[in-house]
C-alpha cells in the first residue's frame, strides 16, 4: 500500500468527482417540463428516455462500483469461481428481451411506476404487492451500501483513509462528503442526475479497462506470463492472509454450484427495483427490445475487468482485504494521473447506480406503502415529496450500514438479497403472461421461499462469518452444492402451483384484473400515460 495521500491522483479524482456533481444538479434543468412536482417525472424522467440514455442508465446501473471492484477481487482471491458473473450477465439479457417489454406496456398504459404497481393491478392484492416491495426495499439497501464500499475502497488505496489511528470522523469525513453529494443531487434531480452522468461514468470505465488489459500486460510480460504465474499461485496461501487462494479451473465438485449460481443470479437481475426503474424510463417498448440485445457488449467489457484479478496476482499485488486488490493494481502499475482517472471511474461508478437504487426503492415504498396503507387519496405532488424523502432515508441506511459494520457482513447480506428477489419472479414475471396463479397461492409460494432462502443462508458459514457466509448449501434430496436462490426459487414454484390448483378448486375469491390483453403490446404511442392508479376493485 501507498504510504501517505497520492496527490497527483487525488485531484484527478476530485475534478472528475466535481464536474459530475456539477452534471447532477444541472441535470433537473435537463428535459424539464412545466409539471415536474410527480413520480413520472422525477422517479422516472418523465418516461422519455431513448436507446442511447436507455443503454447507458443500464449499463450505469447494472455494471457498477462493486461490479468494478469485487468481480476480479473475487478471481484474484478464490480463482475460477468468479467468472460466474460472466455467463450470469449473458444469460440475463435473453430474459429481459421476453418479459421487459411487455412490463413496459402495460406500466405505459395504467401508470405504473414500480413492479409492486404491476403485481397489485395484475392480481388485485394488496398484501402480494406489499410483499413484492419489501423485498425489493431489503434486497436494495445491502446493494447501495456496497457502492459507497467501492468509493471507501477507492479512498483508501490513495491514502485518505488515514490508518487504524486516525479517528473514525476524520477517517469517514471524504465517505460522508460523497454521501451527501449523492443524497443532494439525486434529492433535487431524481433519475435525470445519474441518466447524465452514466454517460461519463461509462466513457471512463472503458477507457480505463481498454488501457488497462493492453498496457498492464504488456509490463507484466503478456497474458502467457500473467496465466503462468497465476497458476503457480492458486493453490497457494495468499502471502497478506495466509489463506488459500482457490483454484484456476472450477473443480468438479464446483461446477454444480457455479452453474446454478450463474443462472440464479441471471433470473433475479431485473427483478431488482433498479433494474425496473431503469427500465420503464424508456420512451418506447422497442428502446427495451434494442437494449437488451446491445447491453452485452458490457458482458465483453466485463471479461476483460475479471482479467484483471489475474493482473493483480500476476503484479504480486498483496493486500489483506480482495476488494482493494483492483484498486491497489491501478496505484501500482499505472502514472498516477492516470490512476486517478480510473479510481474516478470506480467512484463515478457507484454514484450512478446508488442514485438509481435509492430512487427504486423510493419508489416502492412511496406507492406501494405509503398510497396503499398511509395515505390512499395521496396526491402527485405528495407522492412526489415522500419519494424524494424516502430516497434520502434509504441512502442514510447504507450508509449506517457501512459505518458501523463490517464489509464482509455487507457483501454477504447482498447475496441475501439476490435469494430474496428471485422470489418475486413468479408473481412479476410468470403475471405477465398468465392469470392462472392465485394471488393467496403467489404470497405462499414467496413466503415459503424467503423463509427457505434466509434460512438456508444463515446456516452457511465462511471463514470470516459463522452465518450468512455464502449464497451455496446443499440441495434437499439431491446433495449437490447448488446456489441456495435457484432453491428456493423452484420451492416457491411448487407451493405456488399446488396451492393454486386447491384454492381455485375450492373457489377461493381471486382478485379483480384490472388490466387488459392489449395493454401488454401497446406502444408508445397507444394512449398516453395514465398518472392516477385505476381503482383496483373488491378482493383485495
Amino acid at each position: 500500500m501507498t504510504q501517505g495521500i497520492n496527490g497527483v491522483a487525488l485531484a484527478v479524482f476530485g475534478l472528475l468527482f466535481a464536474l459530475v456533481t456539477v452534471m447532477g444538479f444541472l441535470a433537473a434543468r435537463w428535459r424539464r417540463v412545466e409539471n415536474a412536482n410527480n413520480l413520472d417525472e422525477w422517479g422516472l424522467g418523465g418516461r422519455s428516455f431513448g436507446t442511447w440514455i436507455t443503454w447507458f442508465l443500464l449499463g450505469g446501473d447494472l455494471y457498477t462500483a462493486y461490479t468494478f471492484v469485487a468481480i476480479p477481487a473475487a478471481i484474484y482471491a478464490a480463482g475460477a469461481a468468479g467468472f460466474f458473473a460472466i455467463p450470469y450477465s449473458i444469460l440475463a439479457f435473453p430474459v429481459a428481451f421476453v418479459f421487459l417489454p411487455r412490463l413496459w406496456s402495460v406500466s405505459h398504459r395504467k401508470g405504473y411506476v414500480t413492479a409492486s404497481d404491476f403485481v397489485r393491478g395484475r392480481f388485485g392484492s394488496k398484501g402480494l404487492s406489499l410483499a413484492v416491495a419489501l423485498t425489493g426495499i431489503l434486497a436494495t439497501m445491502p446493494y447501495v451500501a456496497l457502492q459507497l464500499v467501492g468509493i471507501q475502497a477507492v479512498l483508501d488505496v490513495m491514502g485518505v483513509g488515514g490508518d487504524a489511528h486516525t479517528h473514525w470522523f476524520v477517517k469517514d469525513l471524504p465517505l460522508l462528503i460523497a454521501f451527501g453529494v449523492l443524497a443532494a443531487y439525486t434529492y433535487s434531480s431524481g433519475l435525470r442526475a445519474p441518466a447524465l452522468i452514466a454517460f461519463v461514468k461509462d466513457v471512463l470505465i472503458y477507457v480505463v479497462i481498454v488501457v488497462a488489459v493492453i498496457y498492464i500486460p504488456i509490463k507484466l510480460g503478456g497474458f502467457a506470463e500473467i496465466f503462468d504465474k497465476a497458476e503457480a499461485a492458486f493453490g497457494q496461501p495468499n502471502p497478506a492472509t495466509g489463506k488459500p487462494r482457490g483454484q484456476l479451473v472450477t473443480a468438479p465438485q464446483s461446477q454444480w454450484a457455479y452453474a446454478t449460481l450463474a443462472l440464479g443470479s441471471a433470473l433475479a437481475l431485473f427483478m431488482y427495483p433498479h433494474s425496473i426503474t431503469a427500465t420503464l424510463s424508456s420512451r418506447g417498448r422497442e428502446v427495451i427490445r434494442r437494449n437488451a440485445t446491445i447491453l452485452p457488449l458490457y458482458s465483453v467489457l466485463l471479461g476483460f475487468l475479471a482479467l484483471l484479478g489475474f493482473m493483480a496476482i500476476a503484479a504480486g499485488v498483496s493486500v489483506t482485504n480482495p476488494q482493494l486488490a483492483i484498486p491497489q493494481l491501478f496505484e501500482d502499475m499505472f502514472p498516477d494521473w492516470f490512476a486517478g482517472l480510473a479510481f474516478a471511474a470506480i467512484g463515478i461508478g457507484a454514484l450512478v447506480p446508488a442514485a438509481i437504487m435509492s430512487i427504486g426503492a423510493a419508489n416502492l415504498f412511496t406507492r406501494n406503502v405509503y398510497k396503499d396503507f398511509l395515505k390512499p387519496d395521496a396526491t402527485p405532488e405528495q407522492e412526489h415529496k415522500v419519494s424524494k424523502i424516502a430516497s434520502l432515508l434509504v441512502k442514510v441506511g447504507a450508509l449506517v450500514f457501512i459505518l458501523t459494520m463490517d464489509k464482509s457482513v455487507a457483501i454477504n447480506f447482498q447475496l441475501l438479497g439476490g435469494i430474496w428477489m428471485l422470489q418475486t419472479m413468479p408473481a412479476l414475471v410468470l403475471g405477465l403472461f398468465t392469470r392462472w396463479f392465485h394471488r393467496w397461492a403467489l404470497v405462499a409460494g414467496w413466503a415459503a421461499g424467503m423463509i427457505y432462502g434466509t434460512v438456508a443462508a444463515y446456516g452457511v458459514a465462511s471463514p470470516t462469518q459463522k452465518h450468512f457466509g455464502g449464497s451455496a448449501a446443499a440441495i434437499p434430496g439431491i446433495g449437490e452444492i447448488g446456489y441456495i436462490g435457484l432453491t428456493a426459487f423452484v420451492l416457491n414454484l411448487l407451493v405456488t402451483v399446488v396451492l393454486t390448483v386447491v384454492l381455485k378448486a375450492v373457489k377461493a375469491p381471486e382478485g379483480v384484473d384490472e388490466t387488459e390483453p392489449g395493454d401488454y403490446t401497446a406502444d408508445a404511442g397507444d394512449k398516453g400515460v395514465v398518472t392516477e392508479l385505476p381503482k383496483v376493485g373488491a378482493g383485495h
